[in-house]
């Protein structure tokens, strides 16, 4: 008998396909006081890892230089039986590049707005890159959830 736990779990192309198609995860850092900090972002997905920027000093930044273990969110739905969600256990780094901050401005970008970042934005990414750092995290283990698929783990399965 199947536990509708395991029923319910987003296969690997279900949640890559829920993480890049959600516009916000909620990034949980460790603060120096065992507190988690906890900070809504906007990101893009390359190659399996998840990129999103911030400024150097934020405490996101602080927190993720002195401990690398974060966790990520993604959710969506409204009622019960719509809930789904991705969490993400992984590693974080925090990449003092400009070259690559700019690349990932230009995918969030993308990313949120549906279309090619234009010229005149790119002269503004251009003019942030240098003042933003890159949150590149690793994801290490996912626990997923989709409620949708509720219904049909509960049918009785012909024997």
């Amino acid at each position: 008998m199947v536990k509708l736990r395991d029923a319910i779990k987003l296969d690997p192309q279900e949640a890559a396909d829920f993480l890049a198609g959600s516009r916000t995860l909620i990034l949980g850092s460790n603060g120096r006081d065992g507190y988690p900090h906890l900070v809504a972002m906007w990101y893009a997905v390359k190659d399996g890892d998840i990129y999103m920027t911030t400024y150097g000093k934020a405490q996101k930044a602080v927190n993720i230089r002195r401990d690398s273990r974060v966790t990520a969110l993604v959710e969506g739905g409204t009622a019960y039986n719509q809930l789904k969600g991705l969490m993400i256990r992984g590693r974080a780094e925090i990449v003092d590049d400009p070259a690559l901050t700019l690349e990932v401005l230009r995918m969030v970008g993308s990313k949120m707005s549906g279309a090619s970042v234009t010229p005149e934005q790119s002269r503004a990414l251009d003019a942030q890159a240098t003042k933003r750092s890159v949150i590149r995290v690793r994801p290490e283990k996912f626990a997923s959830w989709d409620h949708s698929k509720m219904a049909a783990a509960r049918q009785p399965t012909a024997r």
